[in-house]
């Protein structure tokens, strides 16, 4: 995977969040918060039909965990429910260096280039945060 930090599309997601703004008229809000780095997010989403529709965040944080919640919110929106929950379950797993299968890293999209956070302890909270913060509200 290679050090992130050079990677073109983390520093794009970090540096230019596509989903980053306040959404009109969600059906879902969710407050997550990092205290050991005082990482902050909002993450709301519009489920319709049991469908992602749209989803967004608000906050502030280091570049992990605002390029982790950007490109969260990309590989979920269309997604069902259903499969959001599953793609949380395997970008936690992977994060906790568990092992995954290619055809998990290829469903992870470009969240799979996060996975060598695992080996840096005090960054796995930053990336976990939006997934964490989806889990919540999935799981309401």
């Amino acid at each position: 995977m290679g050090n992130i930090y050079r990677s073109a599309s983390f520093m794009e997601h970090s540096s230019h969040p596509d989903y980053k703004y306040e959404m009109d008229a969600p059906t879902h809000t969710h407050d997550g918060i990092n205290p050991s780095c005082s990482d902050e997010l909002t993450l709301s989403l519009r489920v319709e039909n049991g469908v992602i529709e749209e989803a967004a965040f608000t906050g502030h944080g280091c570049a992990i965990s605002q390029a982790s919640a950007d490109i969260m919110a990309d590989l979920i929106t269309g997604e069902t429910v259903e499969e959001a929950k599953r793609l949380s379950g395997l970008f936690l797993a992977m994060i906790r260096g568990e092992e995954l299968t290619e055809d998990d890293f290829d469903d992870l999209d470009e969240a799979a280039q996060l996975k060598d956070i695992s080996h840096m302890p005090a960054r796995v909270k930053c990336a976990e945060l939006a997934w964490r913060t989806l889990d919540g509200i999935l799981s309401a």
